[in-house]
């Protein structure tokens, strides 16, 4: 039924997106969500605009690590990779967006080692135990319990965009659920109506995402300047952190 649907969008033209493009539009929603965090204060219009677009960002990082697991050369290298730009990237993180959690690239390795626990423990009992303590190990990081379990889902339905798509609308749905309190107002914290609304816009990001990867990837890379794309998309993530933080600092 996946493969269907992947014929069904190639025949009718749809899939006009490598997978470069795809990540530089990712990074550049990721750049107005820190420049909103940075710069504007929370509950302005304009910060919750910024923020809300980038939510599109790390579903996106999520599937391409998932869809590219198997095809990594160097696993090892793989990982060695995102530990360490997570650990060059913590004080950037912490400087700029002014949060004492763990920043992306950290949930990232993480879900990097949830794969590799799918790949290579057979039992499984200890792969969904050893899975669960890699989720709850990224509760002080960015993107905490969504990113690893979007990642685990991906995975897991691997080849199939139907179920991959139930995957993005589940964490979607739990991401509406958990962002909820951020919204609540009242003396007593109530679940309101507004508070669930916007929790739910919020996180249009994720299902936009989830359309883009699905539907419009036409699962290539760039023909030029891969070696480039390789370590700008890693480069990026604490240069700008720096930058914006500077040009606060500056001014």
């Amino acid at each position: 039924m996946g493969g269907q649907i992947q014929r069904d969008t190639a025949e009718s033209g749809l899939r006009v997106l490598n997978r470069d493009v795809i990540k530089y539009i990712a990074m550049f929603t990721m750049l107005l969500n820190h420049t909103g965090h940075v710069f504007l204060t929370r509950g302005m219009p304009l910060y919750e605009i910024l923020e809300d677009i980038g939510f599109f960002t790390a579903p996106v990082m999520c599937f391409f690590l998932a869809e590219g697991y198997d095809y990594t050369r160097s696993k090892v290298k793989y990982g060695l990779r995102l530990f360490l730009f997570a650990v060059l990237s913590q004080i950037p993180f912490q400087l700029a967006m002014g949060q004492r959690g763990l920043n992306m690239i950290y949930t990232l390795f993480c879900c990097f080692l949830i794969l590799v626990v799918m790949e290579r423990v057979g039992s499984r009992t200890l792969q969904a135990g050893c899975v669960m303590c890699l989720i709850l190990a990224t509760v002080n990081g960015d993107w905490p319990i969504v990113a690893p379990l979007l990642t685990f889902l991906l995975y897991r339905n691997r080849g199939n965009r139907r179920m991959q798509a139930a995957g993005f609308f589940v964490v979607y749905l739990l991401f509406t659920v958990l962002n909820t309190q951020n919204y609540m107002f009242g003396q007593k914290g109530d679940w309101t109506w507004y508070a669930v609304t916007h929790a739910a816009l919020s996180g249009l990001g994720i299902l936009a995402a989830a359309v883009v990867v699905l539907v419009f990837y036409n699962g290539e890379r760039a023909q030029k300047g891969r070696h480039f794309s390789k370590w700008f998309f890693y480069l990026f993530y604490p240069a700008h952190l720096l930058v914006l933080y500077w040009i606060k600092w500056l001014t």
